[in-house]
Formats: C-alpha cells, structure tokens, sequence
C-alpha cells in the first residue's frame, strides 16, 4: 500500500478559521484523512497585517498611530474550529505556542523559555480536547536539543519536527530522543514556486507528483491553512486526485506511526541545514548512528 500522510499547519486566526474548515471539507470530499497541527496562542504573525489593511482603509500614515493591534488568541477564539477537525476524525496536535516566537528565539533560547511555550501549548490543547497531545510537529520545522529532549519528557508518541527521508529515531550530540520523528519528505508547494520561478501552481503541483513517485515508500507532505486551505485550495485538490489517481492512499500521520516496530527503527542524527526553497537552517535528518 502507497501511503501519503497529509501534515496540515494551522498558524494563524484566518487560516484556523477560514482554512481549517475547508481543508476538512475538501478532504472529507475525497476520502481523506490528515493530520492537523495548531498553534494554539496569540497570532503575532497577522496583527501587522491587520494594522496594514485598517491604515489603507483609512488613509492613515503609521501602523494606527504607532499602535499595533492586539494578537487574537488562536486557542481560545477558534476552539470550535480546532474541536470541529478532530471530532470529524482527523488527527489533532501541537505546532506551536506563538509560531512568529518560535521561529524568531528557538536557536538560542534559553532552556526555561523553550519548556513554558511547549507547556503552555500542551495546556492550552488538553483544555480544548480534553485529552493530552500525542503529537509535535515544530513550527518552520525549528527545534534544538532541548525542545527535542521535551517531545520525549512531555510523552508525546512520535513528532514531526524535520525535513527527512523516513522515520526515525532521533541522535542530537549523541543523545537518544526516546520519540520517534516522521519527517516531512516532500517539497511545499511554495518551495517549488520559489526554486523554479515562472512555475505555475498547477506545474508545482505536477512537479510534486512527480517526486511522490520517484521515491519508494510512505511520504509525508506538509501543507497549510493559509495557503492550500484558502488560496492555493484548487491546486491541492489536483495533488489529492493525482495521488489518488496513482494508488496513493491519503492517511494521517498517525496510521504510519501505528506500524512502526520501534525497536527496529533506525536511530539517525540530527542535522541543521538549509532546506531547498527555504531561508534559514532547518532540523533535518542526517546519516545513521551506530553506537559503538
């Protein structure tokens, strides 16, 4: 069986409110499971973008005399929209406290800092779901070795946190993280568009096709509700066809993990590399440990 786990990012107010539900409906549509990844505290990320459309609207010359607006809290004003995707049978976890936060301190903040923003997340679900969080999956795919060493210790059951081939367990300076990562395997659609400029979203999308099929086994793809669930939604319903068109079965990351033998899973370490598409270094996967 082909299988393409469907890793959806909720980052933001609009995309959770706007994007999730019609991420579900379209998937529900064609038969499809996936995995949604919230972040769950302010949407630091939109309020400059509010502030921008409110000065156009009226003719002001300042970010509303200097002053931005107040970040909505995703967690609290979009609890319905996160309870709607998991009580209609997707797969539901953490991607983040404040995902503009996370991004911006993850490489050199300090230990205390890293537990309160995965505590607060993991709050903050178990308050909405009434039920713990089985599942990570970093924002930007941004960790370092403490926020690893805490997907084990907060007891989720695997993370998706990096960009990789297959899944694994994780090696960061040495240590063995006791929480199995399934990496994101395929390129994002904006990464294509931005690695060959004058693409089409359609041509993307055929491009991603493509690398599905070239390489062996389950793959996950990550998509977002800003983008795939609003305005890039017509063009993921022509990978969902085209993977279905191919064999593919559309599951969450969740029925991949379910039959992993852990104890045969290969231990890998951990890489920070620029990824294809991306500014920045992002975990990846890197070349077997052997211990010994």
């Amino acid at each position: 069986m082909k299988r393409i786990a469907l890793k959806i990012d909720a980052d933001t107010y609009r995309g959770t409110l706007s994007g999730v539900p019609a991420l579900i409906e379209l998937l529900q549509q064609h038969d499809a499971l996936g995995t949604f990844f919230f972040s769950l505290g302010p949407d630091h990320g939109g309020r400059e973008a509010r502030a921008s459309s409110l000065n156009r609207y009226y003719g002001l010359s300042t970010r509303l005399n200097g002053c931005l607006l107040p970040s909505p809290s995703i967690g609290s004003r979009c609890a319905e929209t996160l309870r709607l995707a998991s009580n209609s049978g997707f797969e539901v976890g953490i991607h983040a406290w404040d995902r503009v936060s996370w991004e911006k301190n993850i490489q050199h903040a300090e230990n205390s800092w890293i537990e309160s923003e995965m505590g607060k997340a993991r709050t903050r679900f178990e308050e909405i779901f009434a039920d713990t969080a089985k599942a990570h999956g970093a924002a930007g795919w941004q960790m370092n070795r403490h926020a690893l060493r805490l997907t084990q210790r907060l007891g989720f059951s695997y993370a998706s946190d990096c960009r990789g081939n297959h899944p694994f367990v994780p090696v960061i300076d040495g240590e063995i993280v006791a929480c199995p990562q399934l990496p994101t395997t395929l390129p994002a659609l904006d990464e294509i568009l931005m690695l060959e400029p004058g693409s089409s979203l359609n041509q993307a999308a055929d491009r991603i096709l493509q690398f599905s099929s070239a390489i062996a086994g389950d793959h996950v793809f990550t998509l977002r509700a800003e983008l795939e669930g609003m305005k890039f939604a017509g063009v993921i319903e022509r990978l969902i066809s085209g993977w279905k068109s191919k064999g593919y079965q559309l599951v969450a990351l969740r029925d991949i993990y379910s039959q992993l033998d852990l104890k045969t899973l290969p231990r890998h370490t951990i890489r920070f590399a620029e990824v294809p598409g991306r500014i920045g270094l992002r975990m990846t996967q890197g070349s077997v440990f052997l211990e010994g």
